[in-house]
């Protein structure tokens, strides 16, 4: 082997890990810059709760004193005990196009699995669902939003080379902002309306989001973990503190949906105008004017980005998708959107997808999770 593969130690390393890509994407023009800020808090023990019931592993590899490749390990003991499973994950891969690279840090890797206990592995995949998953197969011409890897077109099949074959497929719809609702959503507008004795809150300042925001987050733990969400591992009240401090500077209240009955929150659904254009502008860098460019990119896009979104089980088919999708899409007209990236839906996910399918949605990116037995 021509390189070689060293561990994170220390800041100086932490440093080259955290830039490598910008390197390597330096003319990808759909990879959009982290946002640098995050990524120094993500990847710090000290800041990051995952850290405290994961195990992990940061690696580099170096051609000449030139690294040429990184990745992360990550065995989420919280994960496992909930799913009686022995399972590893690798994530945040990215180097030079050579297969060896690819190779030798997947098997490095693996290698520190099986010495720990593991039977399997899957990725790329973070700490949990909140981290970009999955390697893009499909829709390489699009850009990359915030929430998704961006990746070569070389990097599925070297992996797959390794012997790592499909675990789990998302896809991601591109829907039009319509000037005029269809009549069919209409109908079921009304209906839930008039039938459930739904209530739907709609928020305009960022200070009216707040008491709401714990609540959110505890509906989304019970909601993803009876659905027994792909990779999900129910978020504690330090990281959804944390999960908030991210996304609530550059979410648009007026895209936050929740529905309640009575005192009950029984819904939500949550997204934001798409940052991708002013991150890219500013580099990832928020100071010490990154964050204007941003902030601009964001009232100028014509494009929505759906987050995270759920219903309580006992009232799913009862309509509130369409309630809160009506409101989406009132608000999303208001403010000037256009097209709407719907982020990952489970390939399993069939019924969502034949909404989305219903609404003139059309699949424009696919990423997919890999699994290998070891």
């Amino acid at each position: 082997m021509s390189f070689d593969i060293e561990e994170v130690k220390n800041r100086k390393d932490l440093k080259k890990f955290i830039y490598l890509p910008e390197k390597i994407h330096a003319d990808h023009k759909t990879w959009v810059h982290p946002i640098y800020y995050d990524e120094w808090k993500y990847f710090n023990p000290k800041k990051n709760k995952a850290f405290s019931y994961c195990d992990t592993i940061l690696l580099l590899a170096l051609k000449e004193k030139e690294v040429v490749g990184r990745i992360m390990g990550i065995i989420n003991s919280r994960y496992n005990k909930h799913r009686k499973e022995n399972t590893a994950r690798f994530g945040y891969l990215e180097t030079v196009g050579d297969e060896e690279v690819v190779r030798a840090l997947l098997s490095f890797v693996e290698e520190w699995a099986r010495k720990k206990g593991m039977d399997k592995m899957v990725g790329p995949y973070g700490f949990s669902d909140q981290d970009p998953e999955g390697f893009l197969i499909e829709g390489f011409e699009n850009r990359a939003t915030i929430a998704t890897y961006c990746n070569f077109e070389w990097m599925p099949r070297f992996v797959e080379k390794m012997g790592y074959t499909k675990d789990m497929d998302y896809f991601v719809y591109k829907l039009e902002v319509p000037q005029e609702l269809p009549d069919f959503y209409k109908r079921i507008y009304e209906r839930a309306q008039r039938k459930g004795n739904f209530d739907i809150v709609e928020f305009r300042k960022k200070k009216e989001l707040k008491p709401w925001i714990k609540p959110v987050f505890h509906l989304m733990n019970e909601c993803y973990s009876e659905s027994d969400i792909y990779g999900y591992t129910p978020l504690d009240e330090g990281e959804m503190e944390d999960l908030a401090k991210r996304y609530l500077p550059v979410i648009d209240p007026r895209l936050v949906k929740v529905v309640k009955k009575e005192d009950e929150i029984v819904a939500f659904i949550v997204g934001i105008p798409d940052l991708t254009e002013g991150i890219q502008k500013a580099r990832g860098q928020l100071l010490p004017f990154g964050f204007l460019k941003i902030l601009r990119a964001a009232k100028k896009t014509k494009q929505l980005d759906l987050l995270l979104g759920a219903i309580k089980e006992k009232y799913r088919g009862r309509g509130l998708d369409v309630l809160m999708g009506v409101k989406m899409l009132l608000s999303a007209h208001e403010a000037g959107l256009e097209m709407i990236d719907t982020h990952h839906e489970m390939e399993t996910n069939v019924k969502v997808r034949a909404e989305m399918e219903r609404m003139g949605g059309k699949i424009y990116k696919r990423f997919r999770v890999y699994k290998k037995r070891l």
